[in-house]
């Protein structure tokens, strides 16, 4: 148990239940009354962040995370599969722990996943990914009126909306986070 001037930024601590990462702090003493710190947490589950006010007598459990690095192999149906970078297990995931990030697993990719006494907690990925157009529609050359840009299909099946002058076959970096297109590789 962890008292509330021991809450740093980076800290994993579990409130009801759930393990939440420490994101922001602010550490108030009012002239009248007692401290206390009103906290930004992320559930490490679902990525959403909220705030927190812990009163200067509460005690707050730490939760121990485990954090591993895999490397996406390959997808079967519904069940995505990673290698363990450091034991070079077999790790299957379901379709739904990955909230939505399948779209850009590629070959090999590195990712971190998260762990809390043997559950999967959440899969990150890199936030930028360098990928291979596999198609997209010719730009007309001087054609700028409707600069927005075009729909491609990338390598690893997601469409990303791209300037006008790139090509199939083109190299291009994106964010994993939001899905856009960043810049040619």
């Amino acid at each position: 148990m962890l008292s509330i001037n021991q809450v740093k930024t980076g800290l994993t601590v579990l409130v009801e239940g759930n393990v939440y990462m420490v994101v922001e702090v602010n550490h108030v003493k009012p002239g009248k009354g007692s401290a206390f710190v009103r906290t930004k947490l992320r559930n490490l589950k679902t990525g959403n962040i909220q705030e927190y006010t812990f009163r200067g007598e509460e005690k707050i459990e730490e939760a121990f995370v485990d954090e591993r690095k895999l490397a996406y192999s390959y997808r079967a149906g519904d069940m995505f599969h990673f290698i363990d970078q450091d034991n070079f297990e077999d790790l299957a995931l379901h379709k739904d722990n990955l909230q939505g990030k399948e779209p850009f697993l590629k070959d090999n990719l590195e990712v971190s996943a998260y762990f809390y006494k043997g559950d999967l907690l959440n899969i990150s990925l890199p936030n930028t990914i360098i990928v291979k157009v596999e198609h997209t529609e010719p730009g007309i050359k001087g054609d700028t009126a409707k600069s927005s840009g075009k729909p491609a299909t990338i390598e690893t099946g997601a469409v990303v909306y791209v300037p006008l002058f790139v090509n199939t076959g083109d190299m291009i970096k994106v964010d994993t986070r939001t899905g856009e297109y960043i810049e040619r590789a």
